[in-house]
């Protein structure tokens, strides 16, 4: 049996101090040095910066209320990906769907702009 009068034992401490001992403790174990994803990434292409003419000529394809503006001008080298297996349905699907729903941890995603884009596309292409 347990004394109801012990209550609960605590120390007081401030916000500064409390935040800095949950950082701490609380750091997250899949957070791995930058230079660990450096080593993994391929190196990085002109195509990287900027669209190529097989992007350009998919998103002047597109009905111009489906076309991902954000995308593109934010990530090109997602749009010229997209555009390079737009014509293989199985492809794009899958293409969409890791972009939608990447399982790595840590990350933060597209900003919702863009993540709006890629959803309207890929249910576009379900139809």
């Amino acid at each position: 049996m347990t004394n109801q009068d012990e209550g609960i034992e605590f120390e007081l401490t401030d916000f500064e101090e409390a935040r800095r001992i949950l950082d701490s403790e609380s750091a997250p174990q899949y957070f791995l040095p930058p230079e660990h994803w450096t080593r993994l990434r391929r190196g990085t292409l002109p195509t990287d910066r900027a669209l190529t003419g097989r992007a350009i000529d998919w998103l002047l394809a597109l009905p111009p209320t489906l076309r991902p503006q954000n995308l593109s001008v934010l990530f090109p080298r997602i749009t010229n990906a997209l555009a390079e297996v737009w014509h293989e349905p199985q492809q794009r699907q899958a293409a969409l769907d890791k972009l939608l729903c990447d399982g790595r941890k840590g990350r933060k995603g597209f900003p919702f702009v863009v993540r709006d884009e890629l959803i309207v596309l890929r249910n576009w292409t379900q139809i």
